[in-house]
């Protein structure tokens, strides 16, 4: 029945939600609670709020977006005369959304609703973690109108995904590390399952002369605490002018002074650790003296950290790290800067610092799904945006217009009127010189060969 409800109705219910987390709001704020997520305001900033305004967005937008498209007279070919084509968008069918431990409102809630309102029946598969999160979740669309059958969560263990992958899905949603979109895409090979990836990042801030100074080193602070720095795309490389480096690096250095430590997700500890020590012994320094291998080892602490002298070639320079650190690189100028970017691996997002003509102008060169100019993470919460990256980042995108109509498939019917039909009718002699002039008038290059053309046109409509 769900499909059969027409696409408003599905995003009033949808939108509908957002009423119901706020209802819900305390418990689901003490869920989200954990070793990386310690402010219950960051639940409230970065989950709740963008999570309720993208349902909102559903509501007031979706049906607009998923409305047919009537394709009409205007520019149709002359030989589908009395042609009239409607593309409609129309549900996929089994939709399996692999959620995320980092935002476990957010990024899975914004993807099942939009295969909802979208007509898609739901299957969500949440991070070991968050099954409180997801539970509660899940109920708010289903008292909302939502039918139990038409969003259905599963088990969070891994093998729940793997099982339904196996049983054929017609669009899979993961949100996660690359090798886990690896993973998946093996599995998803068999059916041949259509997928979207937002996967691992490599965020580079690149820092451009006349850079507001104060701005940069408030967002670096915010970007390397905000959720404990488990955000795919916060900061990870500073890429600074040679005559800037000095004194942007000592004003880091006192801002982040006073910064606690964080806990590194159990997930990612060892590695972190790993491409920390590669570094060190590959050149880099930690001019700040405070990072401690064992104890980031054994008990997952760690202050934010400051590599500096990593050059481009080394490991860490693009790799998925998902801790507070910060590789300090140099460039030569604006254009090494923007190679630096582009040659990453990871191309999720990017932020630019400096005069917003020259910001802009290395921002339309940098080829990553989102680029922020002065400032970094909080723009892409925009309901309106869609997100998504490149490279080993991902494909595809969630959120926004383009987001919902993902988890669409365009299905076109055409109908013909008239008596008209000039490709039914028996073959005749005259028909390829007939058919090439048109072909010179309608796109031939210059007026002598539109001419020629309409007199070959003519010729072949003379002996027929």
């Amino acid at each position: 029945m769900w499909q059969q409800l027409s696409s408003q109705k599905r995003c009033q219910i949808v939108g509908s939600v957002a009423a119901a987390l706020c209802d819900r709001s305390d418990e689901l704020i003490q869920a989200c609670s954990s070793d990386q997520r310690t402010d219950p305001v960051e639940t409230i900033t970065s989950e709740l709020l963008p999570l309720c305004a993208a349902l909102r967005f559903l509501a007031k937008r979706g049906a607009k977006i998923l409305a047919p498209r009537r394709v009409g007279m205007w520019r149709r070919p002359a030989w589908l005369i009395g042609v009239h084509s409607v593309v409609h968008r129309v549900p996929l069918g089994k939709v399996l959304v692999l959620g995320t431990w980092n935002y476990p409102l957010l990024l899975p809630g914004v993807q099942l609703a939009q295969a909802l309102a979208a007509g898609n029946r739901v299957l969500l598969k949440p991070a070991v973690g968050t099954e409180q999160a997801s539970t509660i979740l899940v109920e708010c669309f289903h008292a909302c109108g939502v039918p139990a059958d038409q969003l259905v969560l599963l088990d969070s263990d891994p093998s729940a995904a793997v099982g339904a992958i196996a049983d054929g899905m017609d669009l899979i949603v993961l949100t996660g590390a690359a090798e886990t979109g690896r993973k998946v895409l093996h599995g998803a090979a068999d059916t041949l399952s259509a997928s979207i990836m937002e996967l691992s990042g490599c965020d580079a801030v690149v820092v451009l002369p006349g850079a507001d100074e104060r701005r940069l080193i408030d967002a670096l602070r915010f970007g390397l605490s905000f959720n404990g720095s488990a955000t795919c795309i916060a900061p990870r490389r500073l890429i600074l002018p040679r005559t800037e480096h000095d004194a942007i690096l000592d004003r880091l250095q006192k801002t982040l002074a006073d910064q606690p430590p964080v806990i590194v997700h159990p997930a990612a500890r060892q590695s972190v650790a790993d491409q920390i020590a590669k570094a060190l012994q590959a050149g880099a320094v930690d001019p700040m003296g405070r990072y401690c291998e064992t104890t980031l080892r054994d008990e997952g602490t760690m202050y934010p950290l400051l590599l500096d002298r990593v050059c481009e070639d080394h490991e860490i320079a693009s790799a998925d790290i998902f801790a507070p650190v910060l590789s300090v690189i140099c460039a030569d100028d604006n254009d090494h800067a923007i190679r630096l970017v582009n040659d990453c691996p990871y191309r999720l997002a990017a932020s630019v610092f400096g005069p917003n003509s020259a910001a802009a102008d290395v921002a339309t060169q940098l080829n990553v799904g989102t680029v922020t100019i002065n400032d970094l993470i909080a723009p892409t919460a925009d309901p309106r945006l869609p997100f998504g990256g490149r490279g080993q980042s991902g494909f595809g995108v969630t959120r926004g217009p383009e987001g919902l109509l993902a988890m669409t498939a365009a299905k076109v019917i055409s109908r013909r009127r008239g008596p008209i039909a000039p490709h039914l009718r028996p073959r005749s002699e005259s028909d390829q010189q007939m058919l090439h002039g048109v072909l010179q008038v309608l796109h031939g290059g210059g007026v002598r060969k539109r001419l020629a053309g309409l007199r070959r046109m003519v010729g072949g409509v003379k002996k027929t």
